[in-house]
């Protein structure tokens, strides 16, 4: 298990996870103002992972292709689903707790609080590795991901504070 999570600190999917990441708050906080059913937060998650991960893939192939002024390599597609998995990933984690709140194993409000909550918690998570990683010491790194951490919990603050 350690093995694959220093693989994947070092891999191009960490900055695809924590974009994903930011959609997946971002709709949590705007589903939240009028909150849909959670099986139907579920489906919307779901589906926005499925679109921006078929975005992110039109988008690199037509990237490679015009950058590389050639069409995809058959080998190159692999590394290019990775990437979409990654960003599909980041959006959809919040719907384990839908899923918990549509079997009744948790209310629908503690399912929009927990998903907002661990949303900036995660961001923050990998601010702190990448410091930490980069070499910076521990409070330097705290730091970081303290200030990663803010972004999505001002996310939050607007959106209350707008309505």
């Amino acid at each position: 298990m350690l093995r694959a999570i220093k693989a994947h600190l070092g891999s191009r999917q960490v900055s695809r996870v924590i974009y994903g990441a930011i959609i997946g708050l971002a709709l949590i906080v705007a589903l939240e103002e009028h909150p849909p059913s959670s099986r139907v937060v579920v489906a919307t998650l779901l589906g926005t992972a499925l679109a921006v991960g078929l975005a992110e893939f039109y988008s690199d192939i037509i990237g490679t292709e015009t950058r590389l002024r050639r069409h995809v390599r058959r080998g190159e597609l692999p590394d290019m689903m990775y990437d979409v998995a990654a960003v599909a990933y980041g959006i959809a984690f919040p719907a384990v707790f839908f899923v918990l709140a549509a079997a009744d194993a948790i209310e629908e409000d503690t399912a929009f609080t927990i998903a907002k909550w661990s949303g900036v918690g995660f961001i923050a998570v990998y601010g702190f590795l990448a410091a930490h990683l980069a070499g910076d010491s521990v409070s330097a790194s705290t730091l970081r991901a303290l200030a990663a951490g803010l972004i999505g919990a001002l996310l939050i603050v607007l959106k209350s504070l707008v309505h």
